[in-house]
């Protein structure tokens, strides 16, 4: 899988928050990812409209810069997703918040996720599209827990492959915090009362 976490990708950038221990990606590397992604889209879907579905909240983030790198003619929509289960571990059992307002049959459809790590939740959702009939149906995640997925996924434009540990900006939030944060950190235990290095 393209972008494997290297440790040596934080080591020249000081945190900026103070309740971020280490910057695992920084933006100008996401900022690199992203424009990478854009030109395989861009070449694959060339010749064919492409309907963005962004999972919110966490994709609005990863979803407008990646639109901004793909060119092509693109239709956005999102959708909003509860996982039943622990606060900290999806089930898989989801409840749809916010389902589509377009009409995706016979379309070419490219579902936008900001992470991966269970997969339960975004496997449901590509059963949940799928029977509506599109065109095609693929996954732009621009990140993925290692080791972390309870079913296989065939992640068609894969961005950086991260370690199991709980991380926040870039649209990744604890609480509601941090999404607006330009990098991806590991958050202190102290401020979401982890202890020993637990992590959500």
């Amino acid at each position: 899988m393209a972008g494997h976490y290297d440790g040596a990708m934080s080591g020249t950038v000081a945190p900026v928050h103070e309740d971020i221990a280490e910057v695992l990606i920084t933006a100008d590397q996401i900022e690199g990812k992203i424009a990478e992604l854009g030109r395989r889209i861009t070449a694959d879907y060339r010749g064919r409209d492409i309907l963005m579905v962004g999972v919110l909240k966490g994709a609005f983030v990863f979803m407008a810069d990646l639109a901004r790198a793909v060119e092509l003619p693109t239709e956005f929509d999102f959708m909003a997703v509860s996982s039943y289960g622990s606060a900290t571990k999806s089930s898989g059992i989801v409840r749809i918040l916010k389902d589509l307002d377009h009409e995706i049959s016979g379309r070419d459809v490219l579902l936008v996720e900001d992470i991966i790590d269970s997969g339960l939740t975004i496997n449901y959702l590509l059963r949940y599209l799928e029977a509506r009939g599109p065109a095609s149906l693929e996954i732009c995640s621009l990140f993925w827990k290692r080791g972390e997925q309870a079913v296989p996924l065939d992640v068609r434009y894969p961005g950086f492959e991260i370690p199991p540990v709980f991380v926040v900006g870039y649209g990744l939030d604890f609480a509601e915090r941090y999404r607006n944060l330009p990098y991806i950190g590991v958050l202190k235990p102290e401020a979401y009362g982890g202890r020993d290095g637990e992590a959500p």
